[in-house]
C-alpha cells in the first residue's frame, strides 16, 4: 500500500540559511503555505518542508500511499489501534496522520509518486563491457542536478517498537539490517530502502538521501556545495547495505544530506539479512561524529 517516502520535514530556526543551503544542494525552493519547500528540478512534488523553529527538529514524514489502498491501511491502523491525529502546526492538512511510537508525527497521502526527471543513459566501459566509443566521458557530464528523494534515516532509541510499527502496522519490509545498529525499509520492487532507522538515545532526523543520473554527478554535487562554504562531508565511497555510490554533506544543523547512484533494485525475492559489517565498502571512514544525534530530546 506504501509506495515510497513522498517528502520529510525539519523545524529549523532560519529558513533564509535553509533557502540557502537547498539551493546550493540544488534543489528548487519556494513558498507554500508559509513553509520552505524543496523540489528536485523536473519532478513535480515536494521532496522536502522546512518550518520555522527555535530548534532543528524532525517535524514529520510523509509517505506516499498508492490510489485506493488508503482504506485499507486505515484497517490497519484500526486493528493496531493506532488512532488518526491532526497534523502538527505548519504541516499540510491532507491524508491520514498518525503519531509513531517515538513521537513523530507520520502523514499517509494517497497518491501517485511524481516521475522523476528523465535522464539519459550513462555509457559505462567497465569490466568486459564497452558501451561508449568515441566519446570522452569527462565532457558529457552535463546533468548533475538531483532527480529524486530516495530515502532518509532517523534515529530511534527502540528498534523493536519502531521495526514494530513501520513493519507490521504500516506495512513496510525489512531489506537488511546491520546487526544491532541500523534496520533498512523497503515498499516493495524498486529501491533497496526507502527509509530505516539508527539505534540512538532518542528520536532525530539522521540524513536525507538524493539519487543523481551518475558517480560523477555526485562528485561535481559534493564540489559545487563545497565551494559555497559547505565542506565537512563523508566520501566518496560505495556503501555495503544498499550498495550505492554515496556523498554526504553536514547541513546547517548538524544532520546530513545525501547524494547516491547505483543503488541496488530488489524484487519480491528479495531476502533480508542481519549483516555485521561497515556501512562502506570503500572510502575514507566516516567522521566521528556522523552517527550523533544533536537534535534535542523532546
Amino acid at each position: 500500500m506504501i509506495t515510497g517516502l513522498h517528502h520529510y520535514a525539519l523545524a529549523v530556526p532560519d529558513l533564509g540559511l535553509a533557502d540557502t543551503f537547498l539551493q546550493g544542494f540544488g534543489l528548487e525552493t519556494g513558498e507554500r503555505s508559509g513553509a520552505l519547500v524543496g523540489r528536485c528540478p523536473g519532478r513535480d512534488q515536494d521532496q522536502v518542508r522546512m518550518v520555522e523553529g527555535p530548534t532543528k527538529q524532525l517535524h514529520h514524514l510523509s509517505f506516499s500511499v498508492a490510489p485506493g489502498g488508503l482504506d485499507a491501511l486505515r484497517e490497519r491502523l484500526e486493528r493496531a489501534g493506532v488512532a488518526a491525529t491532526d497534523p502538527p502546526a505548519g504541516a499540510p492538512d491532507e491524508g491520514v496522520w498518525v503519531v509513531d511510537p517515538h513521537g513523530t508525527a507520520v502523514q499517509l497521502l494517497e497518491t501517485e509518486p511524481a516521475p522523476a526527471r528523465a535522464v539519459p543513459d550513462v555509457l559505462h566501459n567497465v569490466g568486459g563491457t564497452y558501451q561508449r566509443f568515441d566519446t570522452p566521458a569527462w565532457r558529457n557530464v552535463d546533468d548533475v542536478l538531483p532527480r529524486r528523494l530516495g530515502h532518509c534515516l532517523v534515529f530511534t532509541p527502540d528498534q523493536a517498537a519502531s521495526t514494530a510499527f513501520y513493519v507490521d502496522v504500516l506495512g513496510f519490509a525489512v531489506s537488511d539490517r546491520i546487526t544491532g545498529k541500523v534496520t533498512f525499509l523497503n515498499a516493495g520492487p524498486g529501491d533497496h530502502h526507502v527509509f530505516g532507522f539508527i539505534t540512538s538515545s532518542h528520536p532525530g532526523f539522521h540524513h536525507a538521501s538524493y539519487e543523481v543520473p551518475s558517480i560523477d554527478a555526485i562528485g561535481v554535487g559534493a564540489r559545487r556545495l563545497q565551494q559555497t562554504g559547505w565542506a565537512k562531508g563523508w566520501g566518496l565511497g560505495r556503501h555495503t547495505i544498499g550498495s550505492n555510490y554515496f556523498h554526504y554533506t553536514q547541513d546547517p544543523w548538524g544532520s546530513w544530506i545525501e547524494w547516491f547512484s547505483d543503488i541496488d533494485q530488489i524484487r519480491d525475492c528479495w531476502v533480508p539479512n542481519d549483516w555485521d559489517v561497515p556501512p562502506h565498502l570503500w572510502g575514507t571512514p566516516p567522521p566521528e561524529d556522523f552517527l550523533t544525534n544533536r537534535e534535542p530530546q523532546r
